[in-house]
């Protein structure tokens, strides 16, 4: 068996995305419905004793980056502890949080001392009614006062999730820039992905990224590819505006796909190996915690299927797919 992960492709997989919960305090319009959402029952979702043996296991293999997300993954109780767990884990050398940051700059503190080390903030409108809006009634406030919680405390660098919705908010990109002109912040547009929903619906508010360079050039900045500027090595193409404090991302899925460099794999939070966010293949560890073996083997095993691009951009022409893509929602999934 090898001693890295590495699929078929050549891609050596060191990053997994940990989702420790389906739930959310929020309804966000791109990823779960306002109501009629079935959760996982709490006996169903993998203890933190469990996702601390698959991570103590995967980093034996090469994995050094883990993300915890959700759902909003401080909805789970005691988060902090489970980092703390994480943190103590040989060859663990980077763990990021996703947050909608309603709740997250009361536990700032505790969540940097058990050794989070980076946080990536859900903002998809910077005008309050909107934001209420798109998330069916989130306080806006709540989210900015986390921001500047995260600035304080020392999460950095700090990076401002915006999914990018054609007739939604797609007027506030040159508002978003000019966060990252005046502050240290990293803001990064995702195209919004067809996860989980109806073609038409998503068709008609998606948006491709070259829009926000169109959005920059005629507001005369200028920019600078600075790909090497930020810890971490995911999936966005970064620029800064010139003399900007901070920097601003693309995540552009369906337009320009990121597959040739994936190094990811995601578990959920009723315990399956995603080997791609988008594609329906699962494999469930928990029988195999507590056999170290049996559960590398299943870690493997996901990567010989992992194809070679989630093809989300055959969505948009309407062209016939290799594979089946996910039922589940981005909420269900942990992006």
């Amino acid at each position: 068996m090898e001693t890295r992960l590495v699929d078929k492709f050549g891609r050596v997989h060191d990053y997994l995305r940990i989702s420790v919960t389906d739930r959310c305090n929020l309804r966000c319009v791109y990823c779960m419905p306002e109501e009629g959402m079935e959760f996982e029952p709490e006996e169903r979702l993998l203890t933190f004793e469990e996702i601390a043996e698959t991570v103590r296991v995967l980093a034996g293999y090469g994995v050094r980056k883990i993300r915890l997300t959700g759902g909003e993954p401080l909805v789970r109780k005691n988060l902090e502890q489970l980092v703390t767990m994480l943190s103590s884990i040989p060859g663990i050398e980077d763990i990021a949080l996703t947050t909608n940051g309603i709740y997250f700059a009361p536990r700032a503190v505790k969540l940097k001392q058990a050794g989070l080390t980076r946080i990536n903030i859900s903002l998809d409108s910077l005008r309050a009614d909107r934001f209420s809006l798109i998330t069916r009634g989130g306080d806006i406030r709540r989210v900015l006062a986390s921001i500047q919680e995260a600035i304080r405390v020392g999460l950095e660098p700090i990076k401002l999730n915006v999914v990018l919705m054609k007739g939604i908010n797609d007027d506030e990109i040159e508002d978003f820039l000019k966060l990252s002109l005046e502050q240290n912040l990293h803001v990064r547009f995702i195209e919004y992905m067809p996860i989980g929903h109806d073609d038409a619906g998503w068709k008609s508010k998606y948006l491709p990224l070259s829009t926000v360079l169109e959005r920059c050039e005629s507001m005369g900045w200028q920019t600078e590819e600075c790909d090497k500027a930020l810890k971490g090595n995911g999936p966005s193409q970064n620029y800064r505006i010139a003399g900007a404090a901070g920097t601003f991302g693309l995540i552009h899925p369906v337009s320009d796909h990121f597959c040739q460099t994936c190094n990811r794999l995601r578990l959920t939070a009723d315990g399956n190996i995603k080997p791609c966010l988008y594609w329906s293949d699962e494999f469930n560890v928990r029988r195999h915690i507590g056999d170290e073996e049996a559960l590398a083997r299943l870690f493997f095993r996901a990567l010989e299927i992992k194809p070679e691009s989630h093809e989300m951009a055959k969505v948009l022409l309407d062209e016939q797919m290799s594979h089946t893509p996910t039922n589940r929602r981005m909420s269900q999934i942990g992006g």
